[in-house]
């Protein structure tokens, strides 16, 4: 398939990526401008062992459908393709000899992967850490949709600081001055098991969070070792390989485990609720009915929240929630019941899982986010840029595999949120290291509405 019709398909399942209040905190560039696949090129080439030097950039078998002068890609919202012949970024037939008389390589494409400022969370210090695995999470979806299409990525450079010599690093103008370029992928035609797209398809599609209740039944422990495993099995990981795992996953299904972590949930719980700026941007995203939630494509409906609720409940729940209400109903401690409530149900849940930074990857240099020298149990600092997206893309692996065991999840972050509470829940679960990721798990007793998100053409450009 023409890696035009491949990347608009793969970006309309990436788009159903997990992140933080469903903001969609992710852009993706495609270079098809000659310079800017000259500096992808050479970026990755740097980046590299023993830094050779780069292949050609000169092409790929890209589409040639005219992008919106803001630089998005054609075809339809959905992602369908929209038929356009397969070309060469340039417009020359493949396989056209260049200026020097050179027929330059056009089995690769490039695309550069980027946090979008203008939507990510920032209440929060720990919500830099959330954006990241959002992307990352993003990232490895958007891959994995690719391989399944013939385009497997190849090779990965992780950008930190400097990296790209100055701004705009990518495009020129085209570059989204929010975007803040995060890692490239090189992409190369290889062989698609069939049926592979269809069903990634259908596994991301199921996969959302689950606020409601589980069913008591234990997880079976070789669904959980198996679980474990689809942590390492990333294909961004595999283009990037590096010593060590990326997270180590620790699943806590012991009486004593679970009650320890309800414990920590009702007695922490309610500090998003009593943090000021940190619910009026939650709030923020709650939208006020489905409609609402259609037009805005992010954040979640009432119901997304709290299962099915009826009229009357729903309107006094819009009411107690509103930021200025909520000053004034914590200091009745409705804070403190709300706690309680997400606490009874971690204490039902047959299981949670926590997925931790070890320090065995080491650092990339990439410095973001956090002070390098900060506190925490990742070699004595805060984990860089490039661990928390390669944690992200493990993550989708984690998610993807749970979702097709028939599992679901929902995420418990305001233990990770901050500093002091998160410090305790480490030391009080004895968990392996830094942990980013801690949620519940189990077998769903209802199903719950799955968000609605943007169209995809808004997170991808032609650069």
């Amino acid at each position: 398939m023409a890696f035009h019709d491949a990347l608009q398909v793969a970006a309309a399942i990436a788009a159903r990526a997990p992140s933080s209040h469903n903001c969609q905190p992710w852009g993706v560039g495609w270079a098809t401008d000659a310079a800017t696949r000259r500096t992808a090129a050479a970026l990755l080439a740097a980046g590299e062992p023993g830094g050779r030097a780069a292949v050609s950039p000169g092409g790929g078998s890209a589409g040639t459908a005219a992008g919106a002068p803001d630089g998005r890609l054609g075809g339809t919202p959905d992602g369908t393709p929209d038929g356009t012949p397969d070309r060469a970024p340039d417009g020359t037939p493949d396989g056209t000899p260049d200026g020097s008389g050179r027929v330059p390589s056009r089995r690769s494409e490039y695309l550069v992967l980027a946090l979008d400022r203008a939507r990510e969370l920032t209440a929060l210090p720990a919500h830099a850490t959330e954006m990241l695995l959002s992307c990352g999470s993003h990232g490895e979806i958007l891959a994995r949709a690719l391989a399944a299409q013939g385009w497997r990525a190849d090779g990965v450079r992780l950008l930190g600081p400097g990296a790209t010599g100055g701004a705009p690093p990518f495009g020129g103008d085209r570059w989204p001055r929010a975007w803040e370029p995060l890692c490239l992928l090189r992409l190369s035609p290889a062989p698609a098991p069939p049926g592979d797209l269809a069903a990634l398809r259908e596994t991301v599609g199921a996969r959302h969070t689950n606020r409601g209740p589980y069913r008591p039944e234990a997880i079976d422990p070789g669904v959980l070792a198996r679980l474990a495993s689809s942590a390492t099995e990333s294909a961004l990981l595999r283009a990037h390989p590096v010593p060590g795992a990326p997270v180590a996953v620790r699943h806590l299904v012991g009486a004593p485990e679970r009650a320890a972590l309800a414990e920590l949930v009702a007695r922490h719980g309610g500090r998003d609720f009593a943090h000021r700026a940190a619910w009026r941007e939650t709030h923020a995203y709650i939208r006020r009915d489905e409609a609402e939630a259609a037009r805005a494509g992010d954040g979640f409906t009432l119901g997304q929240l709290f299962g099915e609720l009826s009229p009357p409940r729903r309107l006094g729940m819009r009411a107690a929630l509103a930021p200025a209400t909520m000053r004034l109903l914590r200091h009745a401690g409705y804070d403190r019941f709300l706690a309680r409530q997400l606490a009874a149900a971690v204490r039902r849940s047959p299981a949670a899982v926590a997925l931790c930074f070890d320090g065995s990857d080491g650092s990339d240099g990439s410095g973001r986010p956090g002070d390098p020298a900060g506190p925490g149990d990742f070699g004595g600092r805060t984990p860089d840029a490039g661990s928390v997206l390669r944690a992200g893309a493990a993550l989708a692996g984690y998610w993807l595999a749970a979702s097709r065991a028939g599992l679901v999840l929902h995420p418990v972050s305001v233990l990770l949120q901050h500093e002091d509470v998160r410090d305790a829940c480490e030391r009080r679960l004895a968990l392996p290291g830094r942990a980013l990721f801690l949620s519940r798990l189990g077998y769903a007793v209802t199903a719950f509405p799955s968000s609605h998100r943007r169209s995809p053409s808004h997170a991808l450009r032609r650069v």
